[in-house]
């Protein structure tokens, strides 16, 4: 069988790298930028990093500061109004994944016309390339700095889905983890935890191959290592860069051997609490995983040893069980070991949420099929 891997053509990584993106963008003659962000990066000054790097390039901008922490469809549609209005030429996105989310659809549509959720009825289903489009990242966990997926809310449905297309990989994308220190604990936290989710259910996928293999035991490797110094100290430049090595490697594994179960639970638990996606992939990966497992022991296994487990003396289940162990040690340790009913989950909603969840695109390559009863059971384990 025959596969596709798909990424950005270029990335501009390590200390320092936006200070490169002005003359990038001047070679491809971009000179009107739509940027997406957040106003709360906007108000602590954070997005002059790159407003400066535009203007000594001579490109010019416009701001678009209304992305909300589960980016909206409203959302893409306020944007795609305001690039038409500036006549903006390409697309910038600051921040985390909520920005390059929503610049996604706002690029997307902007070429391809119609509404965002169109693009969400297939896979790859888009003809016409989006806009240029170069997505400068702030934290490191979502990897949509780099991946063919955009996540959107659709706020009456009370939902979110995925549009999973190769025309919305980004052009050039920027990590540079000097951007990243200004993250607060509890997000590099969260952060750090959907990068190994990415990474973990990458791994197990039904379509997973060598490459995203290594990919995400690489990722799982770096984040066990270096997550816990991350959060302890947000200034802690060596694991700053480790994590943003880890979040991408993670977002190559994930953006070609798709997710799971995981994620298509947590995207329900965005589109009815707005919660934060992070948080919601922590506190389900661990008996996701469990689920799993009786299917892929061996994976989990595997998962165990990148995640520092001597394995030594255990059959392959006991080895699968203290990998998931250790990711919840992992997750408590960070902060990120919640309960759902905490967060104001009500018990009433769960089958509302399994429903759509087995209807989410990411349930497609998760390794082992459920019921509706099995998926309300796992959100009842957490609750």
């Amino acid at each position: 069988m025959s596969n596709v891997f798909y990424m950005p053509p270029m990335t501009l990584m390590g200390k320092g790298a936006i200070k490169k993106l002005g003359a990038e963008l001047h070679a491809r003659e971009l000179k009107n930028a739509l940027i997406v962000t957040d106003k709360g990066l906007v108000d602590l000054n954070l997005v002059d990093a790159l407003t400066d790097e535009l203007g000594a390039a001579g490109i010019t901008y416009t701001i678009f500061d209304g992305v909300k922490p589960n980016p909206t469809e409203q959302n893409i549609e306020d944007g795609l109004a305001m690039l038409k209005a500036a006549e903006c030429d390409f697309v910038v996105s600051f921040g985390g994944g909520s920005s390059h989310d929503c610049a996604k659809g706002i690029a997307l549509v902007a070429t391809n016309g119609g509404h965002i959720r169109d693009y969400s009825k297939g896979v790859h289903i888009s003809k016409k390339p989006q806009l240029p489009l170069v997505t400068v990242n702030t934290t490191a966990g979502t990897a949509s700095e780099m991946t063919v997926f955009a996540i959107v809310t659709d706020t009456k449905g009370e939902t979110k889905y995925p549009v999973v297309d190769k025309n919305i990989l980004p052009t050039i994308a920027v990590n540079d983890s000097e951007l990243m220190v200004a993250m607060p604990k509890f997000l590099t936290a969260a952060t750090g935890m959907d990068a190994l989710t990415h990474a973990v259910e990458a791994y197990v996928s039904t379509i997973a191959t060598p490459v995203t293999d290594a990919s995400a035991i690489k990722a799982i490797e770096l984040i066990a290592q270096n997550l816990e110094a991350a959060v302890e100290d947000g200034q802690d430049r060596d694991a700053r860069d480790a994590m943003q090595y880890a979040e991408y490697l993670a977002g190559m594994a994930f953006s070609n051997a798709s997710l799971g179960y995981v994620h298509s639970m947590a995207h329900q638990l965005g589109g009815v609490y707005d919660l934060a996606h992070g948080l919601c992939n922590a506190i389900l990966l661990p008996e996701v995983s469990r689920f799993n497992a009786l299917e892929k022991a061996e994976r989990f296994a595997d998962i165990a040893k990148a995640m520092g487990v001597d394995t030594t003396g255990l059959n392959v289940r006991e080895a699968a069980e203290a990998g998931i162990r250790a990711i919840e040690v992992l997750s408590a340790n960070v902060g990120t070991a919640q309960k759902l009913a905490d967060l104001g989950v009500k018990q009433d909603k769960l089958e509302f949420m399994a429903v759509n969840a087995l209807n989410d695109a990411c349930s497609l390559t998760n390794p082992r099929k459920a019921s509706v009863e099995e998926i309300v059971g796992i959100y009842s384990k957490v609750m």
